[in-house]
């Protein structure tokens, strides 16, 4: 029997946490739509050669909200297609507090992060050195005013911030209630018998519900692993696959490069699975 109330109840925590971090991302965006010259543009963009750094390292903060930030930075062409991938694949979500709370030894939590935020820079300068014609967007304003209906210039970057988180915000509350509502019906110990069953394709399926668009990703797989379910290969595999609601976001932001949005969901999996089944092959423990 599905828990309605319980259900409503997470997917009312998980928008809460994200408000501020999405208001704070339109903020900037409406900013440098809004006040700066062209000159400080050609800055932010120059700057972004560097982004997967600095988009790894923040990405290994425990939060969702981070993940939406970035997105909605990226819809915009403020930060590169790297810096983005940077972001999801070193993203923790719930990972740190899981780990922590099961007494997982301080080394092994600091094990996993390195190893996420390498992976996503690397990943992040790769992608960024061969998908250049991706990072050509220029920083104007985006359609997301026009869907919205905010009337930026009218109303003022502040109004036209809390318009976009409110339009936002409404849309992931609904699809998180969509996403738990399956996991309720599907179960958590159906999946885990299913991975325990199927160990030789742990990182394959890892990745795979690490892509679910939901904190409860890295709650679930962080879960498999302190209970021996699965190993640290497809720790890893999953956990850098669960970019939160970066995914939502990004369909959302992003909707009229849908190809685009489709190939990075894509990449994002493919980089979980490789990373994951090559950690398998040399044994990988942490």
């Amino acid at each position: 029997m599905i828990e309605v109330i319980d259900i409503l109840k997470d997917a009312i925590f998980d928008v809460i946490k994200l408000i501020p971090f999405l208001f704070i991302t339109y903020l900037i965006m409406e900013y440098i739509e809004n006040k700066t010259s062209s000159k400080l543009k050609q800055k932010v963009e120059k700057a972004g050669k560097f982004g997967p750094l600095f988009g790894g390292i923040l990405g290994i903060v425990p939060q969702c909200g981070f993940s939406a930030s970035s997105t909605g930075l990226y819809a915009s062409g403020i930060i590169t297609l790297g810096t983005l991938m940077a972001v999801y694949l070193s993203t923790s979500d719930e990972m740190l507090p899981i780990l922590i709370s099961e007494a997982i030894p301080l080394t092994t939590i600091i094990k996993i992060l390195l190893i996420k935020l390498i992976l996503g820079i690397f990943f992040g300068f790769l992608i960024d050195f061969l998908f250049k014609k991706v990072n050509k967007k220029e920083i104007e304003e985006s359609d997301i005013c026009e869907y919205d209906n905010c009337n930026c210039h009218e109303n003022g970057i502040f109004k036209a911030s809390l318009i976009h988180t409110f339009n936002i915000i409404i849309y992931i509350f609904l699809l998180t209630i969509i996403i738990n509502t399956l996991i309720a019906l599907i179960g958590e110990e159906t999946i885990e018998n299913f991975i325990q069953n199927n160990l030789f394709l742990g990182p394959i399926i890892s990745s795979l519900i690490g892509l679910i668009p939901n904190c409860a990703a890295s709650v679930i797989i962080t879960n498999l692993y302190t209970q021996n379910v699965i190993n640290a290969a497809s720790l890893i595999a999953g956990l850098l696959t669960g970019a939160g609601v970066g995914l939502i976001v990004l369909f959302r932001v992003n909707r009229n490069h849908l190809k685009e949005n489709i190939l990075i969901t894509i990449m994002l999996y493919g980089i979980g699975v490789i990373s994951g089944l090559l950690l398998q092959i040399i044994g990988f423990t942490i």
